[in-house]
This record gives C-alpha cells, structure tokens and sequence, in this order.
C-alpha cells in the first residue's frame, strides 16, 4: 500500500511492506524520494526518521539535477540524439513520402514531410525509438526466460516519466520507457532482467538482490551506468 508523507514542501512516497527495516532511495530522473516501512510501525518514528536524512535527500536529488541532459531542441540539423549510448547529429531531410529516420555513421536522419514542425519531428523519432524497443526485447526475454525459469506473457513500451521500467507480477507483463532506446543495449539487458526477476520476487528485497546478484552479476554497475548517463531533454516530472 502506498500513502504520501509530507515533510514541508518535500513528499515522499510510502509503501508499507512485509519487512523489519526503514529503506529510503531517492529514484531517478525525477528524484522521487521513497520510504519502505515496515506495515505496523507508527507514522511518527517514519516521520523522524525522514527528518534525519533530510541532507541526504538533498544531496541525492541535487545529483540528480546535475546529470548531463540533452539540452531542449526543435528538433533541426545539428542537434545531438542518442541511440543505445552513442551519440548523433540530426539531419533533418524534407521529403514527399511518410515520416521515417535512417541512421548512418554518426548521423541520425529523420525524413519529414515539408513544413512539418518541431510537434510531428518528435512524434517521428519517438515512434522510431519505440520501434527499436519493440526489436530488441524479444529475443532478450526469450533468452532469459530460458535461464530464469519464468514467462513474460506480454510487454509494452510507453513513455514513463518517473520510471525506466515496472512489472506486473500477477498478469507476468512488463512495461519499459522509450527512452531506454538511448541507453547502451547493457542498460536495456539490465532492465528486462530486473523485471523479471520481479516474476519471482515482487519486492526489492535481500531475496530479490540475491536473484540479481546470480543472475547478473555486474547489475549494481549497470545500474549506476544507467542513471548517468545523459537522460531525454524533456523535464522529468513526478
């Protein structure tokens, strides 16, 4: 069950959980600050203990502010986009034909009708990113279902604001964010197998870790990889 704790202007998510310990993180992009408590513990000793890492939070929300970001375009000829970690100049080429975007050695080429604006450049190359997702998780769940032990009956990809990918355990379907496409493939490996994982575990707990730990050993700095490198120019909001 999730509730909100208000600390001043600061809310802070809330999930009581079957578990013995207070657990705080500060989730990027959007340096949503969340606490983990235990189902019975009282408000007030949750209260005092947020109050305690008030600094903490500070400095992890500020690190957050701080990662490199693509700076706001129009979507024109010049403009660095990433596609699974490298980066591209925008080329942007007016035609008469439907939108499409090719990608050549250090260019990113979006084929657009004349005149269309900034609106349908960025729905074009959404859609693209989406489309390279769409390619690339099949054969990453495939192969994973074989050494997990566990079955993926759907995914989806979506743009998410506050999340690079969620699981459903009950109707074994998963969700990953677009921009998961401008990451590097490993960030992407690491997401599908987190999710999964969640098959087994719902929770993020030490059992959870574990299933992480033997089945991706190198997942703590894949993990840290993902969150610094250089998120969408959109502002990330909660």
């Amino acid at each position: 069950m999730t509730s909100h704790l208000q600390l001043g202007d600061l809310t802070i998510d809330l999930v009581r959980k079957n578990i013995k310990h207070l657990y705080l993180r500060v989730l990027p992009p959007a340096g949503i600050v969340r606490i983990s408590a235990p189902r019975r513990m009282d408000i007030e000793t949750i209260r005092l203990f947020a109050i305690s890492r008030l600094g903490w939070i500070e400095k992890q929300q500020e690190k957050i502010r701080l990662q490199a970001r693509q700076n706001p375009g129009e979507y024109s000829d010049g403009e660095s986009h990433f596609v699974w970690g490298g980066r591209y100049l925008l080329k942007v080429i007016e035609t008469g034909g439907p939108p499409s975007v090719e990608l050549r050695p250090g260019e990113l080429l979006l084929h657009v009708r004349p005149g269309s604006g900034k609106e349908k450049r960025q729905a074009a190359l959404d859609a693209w990113y989406r489309r390279q997702l769409e390619a690339a998780i099949p054969s990453l769940i495939a192969r994973w279902e074989a050494v997990m032990g566990v079955k993926v009956s759907s995914f989806y990809v979506r743009r998410m604001k506050t999340r690079w990918g969620s699981c459903n355990p009950r109707r074994r379907s998963l969700r990953f964010n677009t921009e998961l496409a401008k990451k590097p493939p490993r960030c992407l490996e690491y997401l599908v197998v987190h999710e999964m994982a969640h098959l087994i575990e719902p929770s993020h707990n030490a059992r959870f870790k574990a299933l992480m730990d033997r089945f991706l050993p190198d997942w703590k700095q894949v993990r840290k990889e993902l969150n610094r490198t250089p998120l969408g120019h959109e502002a990330w909001e909660e």
